[in-house]
């Protein structure tokens, strides 16, 4: 006989919820969706027409049903921790789009919230699931390319147009929030969480009040280093390289993994290049499905959480850093 299904509630509803996290929902039989909230009744009553659950008329009523055991929180990115801290009180697993928080005493405490109450808070950065970062991490642990000296990552994105929300910077708007995050992530995956900040840029619109693109560099305690590019105005670039004392890798495509591409992992040890190919995946039912086993197994082993909640910590707090460290470039 199958588990019961997760039953989830859905705080806000976004474009991305839309288009790639509820229809993977619909596939993902350890999960139903079984309500939906959003400051606009009529956008609740269409989301749930569309994929099912029940419209209810407000965040705080969709927090006090019994009948729902975890939300996912696809709210503007200003919103994430003072929500998220809202529905572990409310005694509700938490899948939150990211950033969770922007600021690393917000991340603490409400990590320190989560264990305290035994609840599953989880940062969704989907490419951390897919099966690329399996293949990537067998080779770093194989020592494949020998001692790893340096990260090199870029997240950027065409511009956007007028009134998007990535230009509101009373929603949590600007290219540091929104795409820095990701090569931020994976530097912390693959360098540790000892990172510190070395320097940064950002290039603040004026009119807009946001940053709207960046640099970082960041330095390991062993003197590695990792260089990270964002933005949104800019050609598109989705794409990590890792370089070791032996040898490299780089994979294209990377944080926004389209579920038919078959991503290819680009290898070369010494003198000799290789070709490793991933089988496709959709990463949001990846981290779907990590995240319903994550709930029926918290209290045990807690799978990989402990990492994801050390990185989630370190990633608010280097936030922090970066904005203090950056040269502000204006426009």
């Amino acid at each position: 006989m199958s588990p019961t299904p997760l039953r989830l509630g859905l705080l806000g509803c976004g474009d991305i919820a839309a288009r790639r996290t509820l229809p993977a929902l619909a596939r993902t039989p350890a999960l139903t969706l079984a309500a939906v909230a959003a400051r606009d009744p009529d956008r609740a009553a269409a989301f749930a027409a569309r994929f099912g659950g029940e419209p209810v008329a407000s965040y705080e009523e969709l927090l006090a049903r019994p009948d729902v055991t975890a939300v996912y929180l696809c709210l503007p990115t200003m919103l994430h921790a003072a929500w998220a801290e809202r529905a572990l009180r409310a005694g509700k697993h938490v899948l939150v789009e990211k950033p969770l928080a922007t600021r690393g005493a917000d991340a603490e405490r409400l990590y320190a919230l989560a264990r305290s109450r035994s609840l599953v808070l989880l940062e969704n950065f989907m490419f951390l699931h897919h099966g690329t970062q399996r293949t990537v991490t067998a080779l770093l642990e194989a020592g494949t390319l020998g001692t790893l000296r340096s990260v090199s990552a870029a997240f950027t994105i065409p511009p956007r147009p007028e009134g998007d929300t990535r230009h509101d910077p009373a929603l949590g708007g600007g290219a540091l929030l929104d795409s820095g995050v990701y090569p931020l992530r994976a530097a912390l995956r693959f360098l540790g969480t000892g990172l510190s900040v070395a320097g940064a840029v950002l290039r603040h619109d004026d009119r807009l009040g946001v940053d709207l693109s960046g640099a970082a560099l960041l330095a390991a305690p062993d003197g590695a280093t990792a260089q990270l590019r964002f933005g949104m105005e800019h050609h598109y670039r989705s794409w990590y390289e890792i370089q070791g004392s032996e040898g490299s890798l780089s994979v294209e495509h990377v944080f926004t993994t389209a579920p038919a591409h078959v991503p290819v992992v680009r290898l070369v040890v010494g003198t000799r290049p290789r070709e490793l190919r991933v089988p496709a995946e959709d990463h949001f039912e990846a981290v779907l499905r990590f995240f319903a086993a994550a709930v029926a197994d918290r209290g045990r082993t807690r799978g990989g959480l402990p990492l994801l909640d050390a990185e989630s910590m370190r990633q608010a707090a280097l936030l922090d850093g970066i904005r203090g460290a950056a040269s502000r470039v204006r426009t």
